[in-house]
């Protein structure tokens, strides 16, 4: 992209940041995130610290749960509002400090350049550093999983660092409230028939982030949310 369309790219682009009991390390990403992008909205999902006081020294657009409801509930709260107010491309991003800002700039290119609807970030393409073995094994499956009940050709699941073009984030419906979300995107990626792509990533894992962040076992509990979510559906 040239210097001119990436200042626009950056001006049209929303970025979606739920947190959860986040305060020790929200501050971090927003001071990056912020210095690169002018549009960010960070959903305090209903946390017990002091994550919205947080939030409330950068210049963000923050909204709250009054209660916990998980992460796939506010990603859509934070996508739907980014929508109303005018979001050309909404980018997902966790809270903790995984992920890196300088891969939100390839995420957001291919919907730019009319390539994809969505685009997903993949840790198996780019870096995972310090993922512990048996984290990377459980995604590793996970990914196997997705490949045979959606048919997508991907290398990660559940990494949630990803871009929507404002067509398919008004399309996406996030019923799924807590981690199983991740897996429903995919599936609407397949429903809808989104262009979709993968572009690689660098994901940081440390005993903090580890120890705040999902075991290994509960890809058990994730599966059975799904299958409820398709029995119900």
């Amino acid at each position: 992209m040239t210097m001119t369309s990436q200042g626009d790219f950056r001006d049209r682009t929303w970025v979606v940041i739920p947190a959860y009991n986040e305060e020790r390390r929200l501050a971090r990403v927003l001071a990056e995130v912020c210095a690169e992008y002018p549009h960010v909205v960070v959903v305090d999902d209903g946390s017990q610290d002091g994550t919205a006081e947080v939030a409330l020294r950068y210049p963000v657009w923050l909204l709250q749960h009054v209660v916990n409801l998980g992460q796939g509930a506010a990603l859509q709260t934070g996508i739907a509002f980014a929508l109303q107010q005018g979001a050309a491309i909404v980018v997902t991003c966790d809270a903790d400090g995984q992920h890196q800002v300088s891969d939100i700039a390839a995420l957001v290119e291919p919907i730019v350049e009319g390539r994809a609807d969505v685009v997903l970030g993949s840790r198996f393409l780019g870096q995972a550093v310090h993922m512990p073995t048996l984290r990377r094994w459980v995604v590793r499956l996970g990914v196997v999983f997705t490949r045979l009940t959606t048919g997508l050709a991907i290398t990660d699941t559940h990494n949630g660092l990803r871009a929507f073009s404002r067509t398919a984030a008004e399309q996406l419906q996030i019923r799924q409230n807590r981690m199983a979300h991740a897996s429903e995107i995919l599936h609407q990626i397949r429903r809808h028939h989104w262009r979709y792509c993968e572009v690689p990533v660098t994901i940081r894992y440390d005993p903090e982030t580890l120890a705040k962040g999902q075991r290994s076992w509960h890809a058990l509990r994730i599966l059975g949310e799904l299958l409820v979510g398709w029995l119900t559906r």
